[in-house]
């Protein structure tokens, strides 16, 4: 089987100084891909192909691309399009540019940035120190593997320089590799040739061009191939642009020279226009016009029409007949039109649970049809491709559902406490399931302000039952007036007696179906909380009253820097009657820090490993003697990150009280 097919962009940044020219642009590749599994091995192939490109047109400091430095952009490549696919889990966009440095002594590097879309930025002040243009790492200077991972420990030894940059919404990750044995140039090569040579072009695909696609491949083993690979990219995907983006890939250049996927509005209603998702072409300076010609008239398929190929006519004008011109009229130029001549075009609808998703609309040039065994494949990829958009709605209706519900879980807005900032940090284990951690802060009569910090058993709708009745129970305990040992108590008692009503109704269950057993999920109704209230002091800092109930134990941070816990450990919520929880009591003095946790922080795992082993999560906290709340909740949930290459499987929640 062929590689992916990406198309990459060669461009020459207008104002800029490329290596070897005292005038010019400066050179440079990009593509973007999307964050899956394959993308590393396809930023690889897309980096050896460049280098070997731009030696190609003669560009000067290519003499310098050394098999040692090219295995150099490589490896350093490799490990950032993984960091960004692991951590991240977006669109990877990759930038290889060749730069000039330097006055009197010339010098050339490539530079490798590599950035995804995700949104989280470390603390102010807490990443590499800036370098002349980014934030940056200085030569030498090699990151902690325990803070940043051996990838870009293994980056910083490779590099001169590296180093991270934060924009709105990005992070880009770039290093610095010189060029070796490098000499500037008398004047630059051929114009016509390195014209040639910057156009757009699709060198990760080795059937991106006309000439080398054999039909012959897909009747026999290249189709099941072909459709084994497909399904696993798609399958994956709970985003349907994301599905729609693969699926034009997959579909060009291999199977045609250019594709439009439209995706139906979902509870539109019969009225509603389909959406144009994605156009793709194999030649790029074809995708903009062809979209222009797509984007009001998507096509149109008989009622009757199932899943099969409906040929249809190409989108754009055939051109016109050359005609010469009669004396004193000028010579009409072409209509423009993509790909510069007819062709072939089926359309074929997306379909998935019978229900119509969408349309697939595809081509090809300088032909009078589209094969039939390809166009038999084409039609069984579309049936695949309407699993995957149906699968990915269905995520995204589960994932509404449950962020509509947590919001209606979770308060909409907390209390300010006066003398103290609060700093709330709460992160779901899967968009699409409700958490079981859940959080408040809101005031009760006499002066007092009262927060929560809870885990319920499991996630869900069984946990959003839990949550919906323990949060309301709670301020209607704190606001009559009960202290907090006795909240605590009573609602024990009340997460028992609801869990005896849920037994005693699935009891009368069984009885109804004939004494069978049935297995509806049900779980035991039991939290850990950890319950405070504060009350402002007359003279500066506020008092501090908590109780933790089966819950990691708060920490109390001093200015000095000694951290020590806050409560002593009791049992969970909902599972022992006559229970007589205890509450301690101390002081917030101006500058004093209570850090509370749920278990998703200390007993987040990296192999063997937990967090909090060893204190883990007292030694962090010491670190933020003299932060903000603010800085102090962000520098912890970076640390709970980094503890691991996963992603967190266990819904994260912590509470930041500092007096100020």
């Amino acid at each position: 089987m062929a590689p992916i097919p990406l198309q990459r962009d060669t461009v020459q940044r207008p104002g800029t100084i490329r290596a070897g020219y005292a005038h010019g642009p400066r050179l440079a590749s990009r593509t973007s891909l999307p964050g899956i599994p394959l993308a590393p091995s396809a930023a690889r192939r897309f980096v050896r192909a460049a280098l070997a490109e731009w030696t190609g047109l003669g560009v000067p400091a290519a003499v310098g691309f050394s098999d040692r430095l090219a295995d150099d952009a490589v490896t350093v490549t490799n490990e950032l399009v993984t960091n960004a696919v692991v951590h991240a889990g977006t669109t990877v966009d990759l930038v290889l540019r060749l730069e000039e440095e330097g006055d009197d002594e010339p010098t050339a590097a490539l530079v490798l940035e590599v950035t995804d879309h995700h949104p989280a930025r470390p603390v102010s002040g807490d990443e590499p120190e800036p370098g002349p243009e980014q934030g940056a790492a200085v030569a030498g200077e090699l990151p902690d593997p325990a803070e940043y991972g051996r990838g870009l420990q293994l980056v910083a030894t490779l590099a001169d320089s590296w180093g991270i940059t934060y924009r709105t919404g990005l992070k880009t990750v770039w290093a610095r590799l010189p060029v070796d044995d490098w000499s500037a140039p008398p004047s630059p090569p051929d114009g016509e040739a390195l014209r040639r040579g910057l156009r757009a072009a699709e060198i990760l695909a080795p059937a991106a061009r006309r000439t080398e696609r054999d039909d012959a491949v897909w009747d026999s083993r290249g189709a099941p191939a072909f459709l084994a690979e497909a399904s696993d990219l798609l399958a994956g995907q709970l985003d349907e642009d994301l599905v729609a983006a693969i699926a034009g890939q997959l579909l060009v250049p291999r199977l045609a020279d250019w594709c439009a996927i439209w995706l139906e509005t979902e509870g539109g209603g019969p009225a509603a226009e389909p959406r144009l998702a994605r156009v793709w072409h194999s030649d790029e300076t074809g995708t903009e016009p062809l979209r222009t010609a797509l984007e009001n008239t998507p096509p149109r398929l008989p009622a009757g029409a199932g899943s099969g190929p409906v040929p249809v006519p190409v989108p754009w004008p055939a051109p016109p007949a050359d005609r010469p011109a009669e004396a004193g009229e000028a010579a009409e130029a072409p209509s423009p039109y993509p790909g510069g001549r007819d062709g072939a075009a089926l359309a074929f609808r997306i379909t998935a649970g019978g229900r119509a998703l969408g349309t697939v609309l595809v081509g090809r040039e300088g032909v009078a049809q589209v094969p039939e065994a390809v166009a038999s494949l084409i039609e069984d990829f579309v049936r695949r491709l309407g699993l995957a958009v149906g699968a990915a709605r269905a995520y995204t209706r589960q994932a509404t559902i449950s962020r509509i519900l947590q919001r209606g879980l979770l308060p909409s807005k907390v209390a300010e406490i006066p003398g103290v900032t609060s700093a709330l940090v709460y992160e779901p284990s899967d968009d699409g399931v409700v958490g079981g951690d859940f959080y408040d802060i809101f005031p009760c009569p006499g002066d007092r302000w009262c927060f929560v910090l809870g885990d319920v058993q499991g996630s869900g709708p069984e946990a959003a039952v839990v949550t919906g009745l323990a949060r309301p129970w709670l301020r209607l305990l704190s606001r009559e007036g009960f202290g907090v040992g006795e909240v605590l108590d009573r609602l024990n008692r009340l997460l028992l007696d609801d869990a005896m009503e849920a037994a005693e109704a699935a009891a009368l269950m069984v009885a109804a179906a004939g004494g069978q057993q049935l297995h509806d999920g049900t779980q035991s109704r039991f939290l850990s909380l950890l319950y405070g209230e504060v009350v402002p002091l007359p003279d500066g800092g506020v008092r501090c009253t908590v109780a933790s109930a089966g819950h990691p134990l708060p920490l109390l941070l001093r200015p000095d820097g000694s951290v020590r816990p806050a409560a002593e450990p009791q049992v969970l919520l909902g599972v022992v009657e006559d229970v007589a929880y205890e509450s301690q009591t101390f002081g917030l003095a101006p500058g004093d820090t209570l850090l509370c946790v749920t278990d998703g922080v200390t007993e987040r795992r990296s192999g063997p490993l937990m967090f909090d082993d060893g204190d883990g999560l007292a030694r962090v906290l010491a670190g933020c003697a003299g932060l903000p709340a603010e800085a102090t909740a962000e520098r912890i949930r970076r640390a709970v990150h980094e503890f691991a290459e996963q992603p967190p499987d266990d819904d994260v929640a912590l509470l930041v009280l500092h007096a100020e």
